[in-house]
Formats: C-alpha cells, structure tokens, sequence
C-alpha cells in the first residue's frame, strides 16, 4: 500500500509532503496494484519536478527507492504556481484513492 501524507498549516498553506510505501507487485490478471504504484510515483516525482523547473520554491527532497518513501519540505512559503502545482498533485492522487480504493493507497491530511 502506497500512504501519502500532506503537511499543512492551520491556514491551509502546503508544508510538504510524504510518501510512502509500494502498492506490491501484483500477478499478471490483477495489475492494480502496479497502476497505482505507477500512477502516484509519477504524479509526485512530476510534481517535484515542475516545482523545480517552473518555480523558485526552496525545498528538501529526500528518497530511498528500496523503502518507497519520498520526502519533501518546502523552505518558507509558496507561490501561486506552486500552489497549484501542489493542488493538481492532491487532486490526482484524490482520484486514484478513490478510484482503486483505500486498500492500495491511502492519503491523510496532517496540520503541522
């Protein structure tokens, strides 16, 4: 199961977040798990990514491929684009979550 935590303020501003675990490797006449596996390292590492390239966000990003985690805090606030870059990543792992089902991915909000 793949876990995705979003750090927020009280405000609702975007801290960070982390994610967690692989949804399993599945036979070959059940690939949901790989899907989802697929889908949500591409909308993080994507989003991490267009942060990089297309704003001026300071952060720290750690990742250990054998654990499946990737960690990202963000250093001071966000812009506009950030925000959106951030919402559309929520957005889709929003939808895969609900789509698949609690059972390969799960995503928490956390006030920080």
């Amino acid at each position: 199961m793949t876990k995705v935590i979003i750090n927020k303020t009280r405000d609702g501003e975007y801290l960070g977040f982390t994610c967690t675990g692989h949804a399993g490797h599945a036979q070959a006449a059940n690939t949901d798990r790989d899907v989802v596996c697929a889908a949500i390292s591409v909308l993080v590492i994507n989003t991490l990514n267009a942060l990089d390239t297309f704003t001026e966000v300071k952060m720290q990003v750690e990742s250990d491929e054998k654990k499946g985690l990737i960690q990202c805090q963000f250093k001071g606030s966000l812009d506009e684009k950030a925000k959106v870059l951030i919402d559309a990543m929520v957005l889709g792992i929003t939808d895969i979550s609900k789509q698949y089902g609690s059972r390969f991915c799960k995503l928490k909000f956390e006030e920080v």
